[in-house]
């Protein structure tokens, strides 16, 4: 009798791994950011003063010849505003790229070496959707609802 109420245990705690494994993949490519949300644009706007804004602008403008490498070779910041490429991006690469940096391979090209840090150890994943939801209210409408449309097709299964 208890090995079977032991097998039933560890069923369950397979399933609900299973579970959640399966939730978590399908919720890849899903925002979280709501450009429409006051509260969490205020916060993000926030966050974004302490975290961001030394490297990307106070005013989300990026770093003089964005596009031109330094002498490290490595490139500026660039502007998060609508004259920079950040709304190319759907929503989930944006919160990886800010979690994880600027991994090679998977939000970069091999051996992409970049200056962007990752903030997953001093942030909270609240935070960083706060932060792109910050960045995506200062957009015009049209550059709005292109990135919207891409973060949409990368939701899709």
């Amino acid at each position: 009798m208890r090995n079977k109420i032991g097998l039933g245990l560890l069923a369950a705690a397979f399933a609900f791994l299973i579970g959640a494994i399966i939730v978590a993949l399908h919720q890849e490519g899903k925002t979280l950011a709501d450009p429409a949300n006051s509260q969490q644009v205020a916060r993000g706007k926030t966050v974004y003063a302490q975290y961001c804004a030394a490297c990307h602008g106070a005013r989300l403008e990026g770093q003089p010849n964005w596009q031109e490498r330094l002498p490290s070779g490595r490139m500026p910041s660039p502007p998060h505003d609508a004259s920079g490429h950040t709304w190319h991006h759907p929503d989930s690469v944006l919160f990886g790229i800010t979690k994880y940096g600027l991994v090679p391979g998977k939000y970069a090209p091999p051996s992409y070496q970049s200056d962007m840090p990752a903030f997953g150890g001093q942030l909270p994943d609240e935070d960083i959707w706060a932060v792109l939801a910050y960045i995506k209210s200062t957009w015009p409408d049209n550059i709005h609802s292109a990135q919207a449309e891409m973060t949409r097709k990368a939701a899709r299964p």
